[in-house]
């Protein structure tokens, strides 16, 4: 436990092979594994997030402080952006099947796989704490000027259809190029829209992600995958439409919760990134 705690390592293995520098003895997998459980600890697969530097944390740590004291009013205000990447074949998560052991694989048992995926599409979307907003197939490279006219139609529209005045508006986007070019910020100037100022390295805080895995999780459930991707696009574009209304609704309430995570974690990760 000195040697987990330490730091020096991680895996029972890792563990085991510092023990062997240390006493020069050989102590088995199942001893070490059965102490760390004893111990109160449970093993499992690393999650996958952003790696976070010493800046991007102290850049996380500002932004806490800076948004610490809003109200559940204030991020109801906030317009939640991103793109996302949905692929034809194996982006919606694991799909389970039940199979006797030792029986011959059948069609029914198999999840379909092409080269180079089958095809995809990049979508760019926006939330509100009214509902979701316009979302669109990006058909082409991602540069500012492509942005800006995904901003002047998808997101005025956004605006207009649930009739919110642009001087009340917080509108959140990450740190991409296209997003932080000039005439971007220029643009929003223009139309009176507040920018939310933003952390590098913090996809998780943004809840247009979690909409994202929601909307994956229902295109897993799909019998069949889609014949092309058009079809990826009119079966997106169904589940966009249909998201309950308090799925989105408990996204932004607990965003109090998740600054004051990060606030806790002094920047570092928290189980909402």
């Amino acid at each position: 436990m000195r040697i987990y705690r330490s730091g020096e390592a991680e895996t029972a293995q890792q563990i085991g092979n510092k023990l062997r520098e240390v006493t020069g003895k050989d102590v088995s997998h199942d001893t070490i594994a059965r102490a760390l459980q004893e111990a109160g600890l449970k093993g499992g697969r690393k999650q996958k997030k952003p790696l976070l530097s010493q800046r991007h944390m102290a850049k996380r740590r500002e932004w806490v402080y800076a948004h610490k004291d809003w109200s559940e009013d204030d991020w109801e205000r906030v317009i939640w952006s991103d793109e996302t990447v949905i692929e034809r074949f194996g982006s919606h998560g694991r799909k389970w099947v039940w199979r006797k052991p030792g029986t011959p694989l059948r069609a029914r048992h198999v999840e379909g796989k092409v080269k180079h995926g089958g095809g995809s599409i990049m979508i760019w979307g926006c939330m509100t704490n009214k509902g979701t907003g316009y979302a669109c197939w990006v058909q082409g490279r991602m540069d500012s000027s492509l942005y800006l006219t995904i901003l002047e139609d998808e997101l005025l529209k956004t605006i207009e259809y649930y009739k919110l005045k642009h001087k009340n508006v917080i509108f959140q986007q990450d740190n991409a190029h296209p997003h932080d070019a000039e005439k971007v910020k220029d643009w929003l100037k223009k139309h009176k829209i507040t920018l939310l100022d933003w952390p590098s390295q913090s996809p998780n805080l943004n809840l247009i992600e979690h909409l994202w895995d929601h909307v994956k999780r229902q295109l897993a459930m799909y019998p069949k995958e889609a014949k092309g991707v058009q079809e990826v696009w009119e079966q997106f574009q169904i589940e966009w439409n249909n998201i309950p209304k308090d799925v989105y609704i408990k996204m932004i309430e607990s965003m109090r919760k998740c600054v004051k995570a990060v606030k806790k974690a002094k920047g570092g990760y928290t189980r909402y990134q």
